[in-house]
């Protein structure tokens, strides 16, 4: 069997290319290639030699992920459907900015968590994502960006829970931020997780990973066992007091999404409940008003809901944000992925 190259770390691949031949330097060759360029095939690596080239043929391969369907948004947002080698999909979303461009990452086929709101967690779990198939959603949307446009943040939101495959993160965000790798910022890199106590502690010793968001959505624990079922296992609690403790570099602050459902957790009553709960906790507050979906009955907050739930949390000192989401026409929206969307 082939060696699958970017399912190797950055140490495990030097070794092997130094195992075929012995010149240090064609670890920076090939990285630039692979990561640098998105080189598809080692014919590609022209500053390789025939010889070279032949030995990695014979015992590597390189993974590649093309777009089976493409949906363009009225706004600019664009979802990618990504047929994997044993046939899953996952979804990845380039989102438009100013100047740059984010894109929104899947790190599993599904999700096992079941969050009511969200239309991915209705399919289920599948599968891991490998380190490769995560790395490869960028690869493979970055030719299409218009020229002069750049993606700079990666925010890992999309489909899956990414903390319940942290391995494989931990290995794809190696390469993402190497100078060797895909060199970017760790500050431009956001991990988002439903509240997974040991994974998230466990995240934090990989120094530098980049940035958290914690998904609360609730203001009580009954509100968000409704919601959220790992919170019958980690209730707000637990999830708060190991936020608290979470080593945060000088600047860092931990953004804590909150979904507003219409007439379910968008009252005054629930914003003055986050602003005590988060009272001592180095926070910033993403709100986002719920993307209805045939799946689920709830409905969008009326704006003036949204309006005043923020206002209460600034009125308290906190960073809150209205966050417009993208892409509600192709499905493409926080809470969509995994639906069908009309072609655009």
């Amino acid at each position: 069997m082939k060696v699958h190259l970017k399912n190797l770390n950055l140490a495990e691949l030097e070794s092997f290319l130094f195992s075929l031949e012995e010149k240090r330097f064609r670890f920076a060759q090939v990285t630039r290639w692979l990561y640098g360029r998105g080189a598809r095939s080692f014919e590609e690596m022209n500053n390789l030699g025939k010889e070279f080239r032949r030995k990695l043929g014979e015992k590597a391969r390189i993974s590649r992920l093309e777009p089976g369907e493409i949906h363009t948004s009225a706004d600019g947002t664009r979802k990618y459907r990504f047929v994997l080698e044993d046939g899953e999909a996952i979804e990845s979303v380039l989102l438009p900015e100013r100047d740059h461009w984010t894109l929104c990452l899947s790190t599993q086929v599904g999700c096992s968590l079941g969050c009511k709101f969200c239309l991915t967690g209705k399919r289920g779990f599948s599968l891991n994502l490998t380190p490769a198939e995560i790395i490869d959603q960028i690869l493979a949307v970055r030719p299409s960006l218009p020229p002069g446009k750049i993606i700079r943040n990666l925010v890992f939101m999309g489909m899956g829970e990414p903390l319940l495959n942290l391995e494989n993160l931990q290995q794809a965000l190696e390469i993402i931020r190497s100078p060797s790798g895909l060199q970017f910022s760790y500050r431009h890199i956001t991990v988002s997780t439903a509240g997974l106590i040991p994974q998230m502690e466990k995240l934090f010793r990989y120094r530098h990973f980049g940035q958290l968001a914690v998904s609360l959505n609730a203001s009580t624990d009954g509100q968000r066992s409704e919601l959220m079922p790992i919170n019958r296992k980690y209730p707000l609690k637990d999830l708060l007091s190991a936020c608290h403790r979470l080593p945060l570099a000088n600047r860092d602050k931990i953004t804590f999404e909150y979904t507003l459902i219409g007439g379910v957790n968008d009252s005054v009553e629930d914003a003055l409940r986050v602003a005590r709960m988060l009272k001592e906790i180095r926070a910033k507050i993403n709100l986002i008003p719920f993307n209805e979906h045939s799946a689920s009955p709830w409905k969008r907050p009326a704006e003036e809901d949204v309006a005043r739930f923020r206002q209460v949390l600034m009125d308290r000192g906190y960073t809150a944000v209205i966050r417009q989401s993208k892409g509600k026409d192709i499905l493409a929206a926080c809470g969509q992925l995994g639906g069908r969307a009309n072609s655009g």
